[in-house]
């Protein structure tokens, strides 16, 4: 009986690998022309450059080369979110030449050229604007628009304030501003839910990380999986709508057809295996920001879900309004958490139409 147990299992097992095999091709959907050609002037590529002494990957997509180039900076910190672009499809290559890097460490960028010492937010910033250079070079443009998302976000403020000559603008997503002060905000929001409910096992649950007692426990909680499920029980994790980390975060990972086994491998072996051995979530929750950089000398435009507790939406706001910067805009996201790219993306376009691409802010919030 158990070897037939085992049989079935292995069978099974050969099957999914099968399945898996073919839906990880490793290469981007062209764009085509009406006739079912390549559309002339379009871009939809996987490259691998050498930036920052290792080689490090990215998605880069346009449907014409002539439009300005953005750089997207995807959250984690390294841990890369394409296969959401890929699943949701934003279209932000109707407006940009777009670049989907992904960060040292993390994702394409996963390789054993990379150390632990080197992954801090310095050394990432040195990379956004290697890769910057890379892009202008490339494209033959003075200056280009720079996207973070959440973790992202730290590294493009620190790359926008050493050479704001390289951008055009800057646009935030989940702005970060001081971590460490929005876990405990959304750790007391759990507990109050959870209290409000009657939900004593979670409750139980909270109340063992201790977090509003001691700076010391808002790491651990940061790292724990207990976090994550109940942000996304909550509506107040990835996106409002999105319930389950492992249906709507780990399987687009392997279905995603960008990436080759190997690289959904390494996906995951960096979040698990490598991404913890680097001090990156301790100065992630160590560094105020909103200290860190003050002013930026660029136009600034901060997207924010209304749900967003992952990144608080009120911390951001308040970021927003003491930031000395030419130009600036809040834009609310009413029906989001922390993902309007994905979550509101007719409104991110009407945004980028009306406002970012203009240089105005005749779109962002009334702030006081």
């Amino acid at each position: 009986m158990l070897e037939i147990l085992v049989a079935i299992f292995l069978g099974y097992l050969l099957i999914l690998t099968c399945v898996v095999l073919i839906i990880s091709p490793g290469s981007i959907e062209q764009y085509l022309d009406d006739e079912g050609n390549p559309l002339l002037g379009s871009i939809s590529e996987k490259t691998f450059v050498k930036i920052g002494g290792v080689t490090q990957g990215m998605f880069i997509k346009t449907k014409s080369i002539y439009r300005p180039v953005l750089l997207y900076i995807h959250g984690g910190p390294a841990f890369p979110n394409y296969f959401l672009i890929d699943k949701y499809k934003p279209e932000l290559e109707n407006y940009f030449t777009v670049c989907y890097w992904e960060q040292r460490g993390g994702g394409l960028s996963y390789t054993p050229e990379v150390t632990v010492e080197s992954m801090n937010f310095n050394q990432l910033a040195s990379d956004a604007i290697e890769v910057t250079n890379y892009l202008r070079k490339r494209f033959g443009m003075e200056k280009i628009y720079i996207m973070a998302h959440s973790g992202g976000t730290p590294i493009a403020l620190l790359a926008v304030q050493r050479e704001p000559t390289f951008y055009q603008a800057y646009i935030g997503m989940g702005q970060v501003t001081n971590q460490a002060q929005s876990e405990k905000m959304a750790y007391k929001y759990m507990f109050d839910h959870y209290t409000k409910s009657s939900n004593q096992k979670r409750v139980s649950e909270l109340k063992k990380y201790k977090v509003l007692e001691a700076d010391s426990n808002v790491a651990v909680f940061y790292k724990s999986g207990v976090r994550d499920r109940d942000m996304h029980e909550l509506g107040i994790g990835t996106m409002h709508n999105m319930n389950s980390v492992f249906w709507d975060i780990f399987i687009p990972v392997w279905t995603c057809k960008a990436y080759t086994l190997a690289e959904k491998i390494n996906i995951w072996k960096s979040k698990f295996s490598f991404l913890p051995k680097t001090k990156l979530i301790d100065e992630l929750l160590e560094t105020d920001f909103t200290a860190t950089v003050p002013r930026l000398d660029i136009p600034v435009y901060l997207f924010s879900g209304k749900y967003d507790l992952t990144v608080n939406y009120k911390l951001s706001k308040a970021y927003l309004t003491k930031l000395q910067a030419p130009l600036k805009g809040f834009y609310t996201f009413n029906r989001s958490a922390h993902s309007p790219l994905f979550e509101e993306p007719e409104l991110v376009r009407r945004i980028i139409e009306t406002d970012v691409l203009n240089n105005k802010n005749i779109l962002a919030d009334k702030i006081e």
